[in-house]
């Protein structure tokens, strides 16, 4: 059964917001939630020591059907993404990138997936 596009809209913006709260908790620094670009969008960005982090929140209603709803179209939105990102601030270049993963499903702890894929999207 499908659920309406409302509700599945304030089921991710849940996540997205509980993927905020999971980093900071872990030491992260937000630095933007919801980043949307001309080439794109990404869910979290955050920093934490040396590392930039552009987060994908997933919910599904399995922690497996969420790891595999990410799609190469969504990957390579989200790299382009965040190449505007660092072209827009400088002082980022410094740090390694990495492309990492949040999942949640209902009744599941959320799965942190770091380096969940790369920017070889040329």
């Amino acid at each position: 059964m499908k659920t309406d596009p409302q509700r599945r809209y304030r089921a991710g913006v849940w996540a997205e917001r509980a993927a905020g709260i999971v980093f900071m908790l872990k030491g992260y620094q937000i630095l933007a939630h919801r980043f949307k670009s001309p080439v794109g969008e990404v869910d979290l960005i955050a920093r934490r020591g040396g590392r930039l982090v552009f987060v994908e929140v997933k919910f599904r209603q399995s922690l497996d059907e969420a790891v595999f709803s990410l799609t190469s179209h969504q990957k390579r939105r989200i790299v382009r993404a965040a190449r505007f990102w660092m072209a827009q601030q400088r002082d980022d270049r410094a740090y390694e990138v990495s492309f990492d993963v949040m999942l949640f499903a209902p009744w599941r702890l959320p799965r942190h997936i770091s380096h969940a894929f790369e920017d070889d999207f040329g």
